[in-house]
């Protein structure tokens, strides 16, 4: 080997030190190699700027975006409440569980076939833990099968994951064409099928029951108030307590139901009928998701339109000062939602229960209010003598639904253009994230944060060092040694060979940045042996 091929290699084995040790993060580690290889004259400045050229990182970024839509607006939530609907009621709970993963599982994979892992198990693992919770049921026994469901979902298509994007812009650096949306399909989707049956038939048995029952007990919630209406024809409506899975709630429990103005019992047995209004008391966050549970809806709806649908709306609990216009009076009468744009869901009061309608309660001095409004209602409210505390809060708010379909028509239409190859991937993607924000379906602050940054970066950087890689000329000194290894067993071997490194790579570095180092290597060995190329990148 030449003196660049040392240096390379050098810099490699550096780097993956540093990634397996988590000493820095995976952006700036492979960053910092791609710097060193151009200071030291390996590569120019072509080859270590090619990934920020590239079309992986723009097309995983507007992903992202669509991820990010899909979070607000809540598209992807009724499809996982009606996959985990019910209790654990009947004769085999355990078998209904099973049933239940299967079917997350599975939509997972489908799912993470059009968007990022990451940002698709962040939307979905909330609502998993929520349901675990109301049924009393270990929520690690479907988490963990979810991540891998979502992994899985990564081999189906090039979209899948950000790895596939940048196989296939290494591929077109070299020389070839782009891997096309379904070209790994043939391969991945058997693949992933005996996944997702290992996951359903292992997870169960293989992992415990990991809750914290103490912690939970000792969790004393705030006791915010939240009234929700019974819908009329609604999933709830004509159903026990029990069965609507309202009883075993944690950290927030059914304090009442007002039936005709009289309140009634909440007892397992009580009947929900559509009208009846249910009282809930606890935890913030677990009172905000059950704004979000099928049919049931606040009883200050009328308030709350138009104010969830706008974009940057978040929650803040904002505290009555003394001197305030709002003590002594009702939220009807002092018009709170045309006076201060914002929306209140719910009321937290020290000493006691609020009793009925949110909108007809009157409010006293150090009442604690949670309202849904933009960032402009803190600034402009902040200093005023009506409230003495505004703090905003992380949770998330209620989602946008009556925008759900733009997100579900955006993907679906950039599939289809791609596929019809009228758009490339990165056009059609970058021009539904696009279009997703001009309709206001997401915010430009909303689409911002929802790409993550250091996924971006390294994706771009792990293009650069892998194009390093095939300029030293390491590729070609590696490809015969891998060569080496599979050329006893002829084609086939080859490929084993290919398969082994990668996965042993990747558990040393990222993915990203182990497909970006080997596909060279991998590619230079498939024009040795004769095989082709694109066999060489899906593995």
């Amino acid at each position: 080997m030449g003196v660049d091929e040392w240096i390379t290699l050098g810099v490699l084995i550096g780097t993956f030190a540093v990634l397996a040790t988590e000493r820095l993060p995976t952006a700036a580690a492979v960053g910092a190699a791609v710097g060193v290889l151009l200071l030291t004259g390996v590569v120019g400045q072509s080859e270590a700027l090619s990934g920020f050229s590239s079309s992986a990182p723009i097309t995983i970024a507007a992903l992202y975006v669509l991820a990010g839509a899909a979070t607000v607006t809540g598209a992807l939530t009724p499809v996982i409440d009606r996959l985990l609907a019910g209790g654990r009621n009947g004769s085999n709970p355990e078998g209904a569980d099973r049933w239940r993963l299967a079917r997350l599982c599975a939509s997972a994979t489908v799912l993470s076939a059009v968007l990022p892992n990451t940002p698709l198990v962040a939307l979905t693992a909330p609502r998993v833990v929520t349901w675990c919770r109301r049924i009393g049921v270990s929520a690690s026994s479907f988490l963990m099968p979810l991540s891998f469901a979502a992994v899985l979902g990564g081999v189906i298509t090039v979209i899948g994951t950000s790895t596939n994007l940048v196989v296939s812009d290494l591929l077109v650096a070299s020389g070839g064409e782009p891997l096309g949306v379904f070209e790994i399909t043939a391969a991945g989707l058997p693949l992933a099928l005996a996944g997702l049956v290992v996951l359903v038939v292992t997870a169960p048995r293989l992992i415990g029951d990991r809750r914290d029952g103490a912690a939970d007990d000792l969790a004393a919630p705030e006791t915010f108030t939240l009234a929700l209406r019974v819908v009329d024809g609604g999933p709830i409506a004509g159903r026990t307590v029990q069965d609507a899975g309202l009883r075993a709630l944690r950290r927030v429990f059914l304090a009442g139901v007002e039936r005709s103005g009289q309140l009634v019992t909440a007892r397992p047995g009580t009947v929900l009928g559509p009208g009846d209004i249910c009282y809930f008391a606890g935890d913030v966050d677990d009172v905000v998701e059950l704004l979000e549970t099928p049919g049931l809806e606040s009883t200050e709806l009328a308030h709350l339109v138009g104010a969830s649908d706008r974009p940057d709306a978040g929650l803040y609990e904002v505290v009555i000062s003394e001197r305030s216009e709002l003590a002594g009076s009702t939220l009807r009468d002092i018009g709170f939602r045309a006076r201060y744009d914002a929306a209140v869901l719910a009321i937290k009061r020290h000493d006691d229960d609020v009793p009925g309608h949110l909108g007809t309660v009157t409010l006293r001095p150090s009442d604690v209010l949670l309202v849904l409004a933009t960032p402009e209602f803190e600034r402009q409210w902040r200093s005023h003598g009506d409230f003495s505390v505004i703090a905003s809060r992380d949770t998330q708010p209620p989602p946008r639904r009556d925008r759900a379909w733009l997100v579900l028509a955006a993907v679906v239409g950039m599939v289809t253009l791609t596929v019809a190859n009228v758009l490339s991937l990165m056009e059609a993607s970058l021009l539904a994230a696009v279009a997703l924000v001009v309709y206001r379906v997401i915010s430009v602050n909303e689409a911002r944060r929802s790409v993550n940054l250091n996924v971006v970066l390294t994706i771009a950087l792990s293009i650069s060092l892998g194009t390093a890689v095939a300029a030293s000329g390491l590729a070609a000194e590696a490809a015969e040694l891998l060569g080496s290894f599979g050329e006893p067993f002829g084609d086939v071997g080859s490929l084993v060979a290919n398969l082994v490194a990668s996965m042993v790579l990747t558990e040393l570095v990222s993915n990203n940045a182990a497909a970006a180092v080997l596909l060279p290597v991998a590619t230079a060995a498939a024009v040795d042996t004769g095989l082709d190329p694109r066999s060489m990148a899906m593995v």
